[in-house]
């Protein structure tokens, strides 16, 4: 069974950085395509970052392309996220899609396993 923990969370003032990471257990990441989620206070949870199996393809969404920057080796998905703001103050997910063929593949959908959420904080 694959459990994923983030870690890396927590406070930077606006314009600074961090670099979130997630951690698999029960099984490796070599067959799942990796994505990030974050939610808000008071908002939905929304796709932040994916990346395919194999790495070669990745997608951010909105305003945070150019930003955030997903990435990943045979163990751990990470999340370089600069030149943050206070909107992007929320809880992030790791979550894992798991695929069976094509490995260049990068979605949001038809997520199998979910991380607890690390918590960042931009502010002043």
């Amino acid at each position: 069974q694959l459990q994923l923990v983030e870690s890396g969370g927590g406070r930077v003032q606006p314009g600074g950085s961090l670099r979130l990471s997630c951690t698999a257990s029960g099984a490796t990441l070599d067959h799942y395509a990796m994505s990030w989620f974050r939610q808000a206070p008071g908002s939905d949870r929304e796709g932040v970052s994916c990346i395919s199996m194999d790495g070669t393809n990745t997608y951010t969404a909105g305003s945070m392309n150019g930003r955030f920057t997903i990435s990943r080796d045979n163990a751990k998905v990470y999340l370089q996220m600069n030149s943050l703001k206070v909107e992007d103050t929320a809880v992030y997910y790791c979550a894992a899609r798991p695929i069976v063929s094509r490995p260049q593949q990068c979605s949001f959908l038809q997520i199998q396993s979910w991380g607890n959420g690390t918590l960042v904080t931009v502010s002043s």
